[in-house]
């Protein structure tokens, strides 16, 4: 009897180290897989989302992304912060970017990072349960009719204008185009009352205290200097954010260091690619593409999982194909790598054969194996990253010093 309950206390005292120093048991990507991942380090996430058949994922990671900084900053259990409220203040000033530049720039569902701070410094953000978006009859986002609606109506305006000969546009446009997003995601907030208090959405930004100057873009390409700030060419940068550009060993180390010291980090990628799978829940660069096959074809927003990939690749650990700048450089100018999809890391792993992988959160919803979630390796993240987005803090003191932050 006392060696049995010297034993069960033997247990507990196990599984109590194990919880107080962060081990784990070795998990998987899918449940016939032989990948075994062990935890390096993990950090705080809410739950995972769906952006459903929308373009707007740079809005569902990137609040994500905040929601863990709140996390960080000691909010136990945050408000979920309104995707579609960040959506239509975008929406906003594309439309009125877009009339500005003649249509000589990018109008559609997409996004970056940039575009958050860009909506909160001018207009603020309120909470989910304030602003749902779902203002047309369904219970998930489906913008495939709102867009073409406001596409056409903004497209229209552009029309008119050629047939103005020096007479001045009418007053009416914005309110016209504007009116779009109110039949579809609701009309806009100016006041509202959250858990007993009234906010404007300018106060309600100010009370959770996210300083938006504390964010900062980091990439690798080599048609920029490095260590300097860039304006990355990509279609959905629309608000031309600018990105700090290191060495492609250093955007690598900076998530990694992020992440070791508790920091998260928004991620910009291409998805396009073979050995990313959402269903097998991996993101990998296997040396021999040949092996996955794919059957069906991905959605032009990226907003799902997309074509079926198979391979025995997903289910037990192959040998990668090692990125270089010069491999990353090629497959931008190329266009084979583009700017597709955001997501959010949330931790750190490693495989049996010591291969790093970064713990993605998506906004997919939950029908993989991880949940949600999703491996990607090393060498992926090396290859197809477009950007990352962090706290300025997460960034090691002597990079921070050389980028002049």
């Amino acid at each position: 009897m006392k060696k049995t309950i010297l034993s069960i206390v033997a247990i507990g005292f196990i599984f109590a180290a194990k919880a107080q120093f962060g081990f784990s048991e070795p998990v998987k990507n899918a449940e016939d897989s032989e990948y075994l991942f062990t935890k390096i380090a993990k950090l705080d996430a809410t739950p995972v989302e769906s952006q459903g058949i929308t373009g707007t994922c740079w809005s569902f990671s990137a609040l994500s992304f905040f929601e863990s900084e709140l996390m960080r900053m000691g909010t136990k259990n945050p408000d979920l912060l309104a995707e579609m409220y960040i959506v239509r203040k975008a929406y906003e000033s594309k439309i009125e970017k877009y009339i500005r530049m003649d249509g000589k720039i990018n109008f559609s569902e997409g996004g970056a990072f940039h575009d958050i701070p860009y909506v909160i410094r001018r207009f603020g953000i309120v909470p989910q349960g304030v602003y749902s978006g779902l203002n047309y009859g369904s219970e998930t986002h489906n913008h495939s009719e709102l867009f073409a609606v406001l596409n056409g109506a903004v497209k229209g305006v552009m029309e008119s204008m050629g047939n103005l000969h020096g007479k001045n546009m009418s007053s009416s446009w914005k309110t016209a185009t504007f009116s779009i997003l109110d039949a579809y995601l609701g009309e806009d907030v100016k006041e509202f009352e959250w858990k007993g208090k009234k906010y404007t959405p300018q106060s309600y930004a100010k009370a959770i205290g996210l300083n938006m100057d504390d964010y900062v873009s980091l990439t690798s390409f080599t048609n920029h200097e490095p260590w300097k700030r860039c304006m990355l060419a990509i279609p959905d940068n629309w608000a031309w954010g600018e990105s700090y550009n290191l060495p492609l060993n250093d955007l690598y180390a900076a998530c990694e260091y992020a992440l070791k010291n508790g920091f998260t980090v928004a991620w910009g990628a291409d998805v396009s690619e073979k050995g990313f799978s959402f269903s097998n829940g991996l993101g990998i660069v296997p040396e021999d593409p040949s092996t996955i096959q794919v059957a069906g074809k991905d959605n032009k927003n990226f907003s799902d999982g997309g074509a079926e990939r198979k391979s025995n690749a997903f289910k037990a650990p192959v040998k990668e194909l090692t990125i270089t700048p010069e491999l990353r450089q090629e497959a931008y100018d190329g266009k084979t790598t583009t700017d597709d999809h955001g997501m959010h890391i949330v931790g750190l792993y490693k495989d049996q054969n010591g291969t790093k992988y970064f713990l993605v959160k998506n906004s997919w919803g939950t029908s993989n194996y991880p949940q949600g979630f999703l491996y990607v390796s090393e060498n992926y993240f090396k290859y197809k990253t477009i950007n990352i987005y962090l706290h300025k803090d997460g960034i090691e003191s002597g990079m921070k010093k050389k980028l002049g932050l």
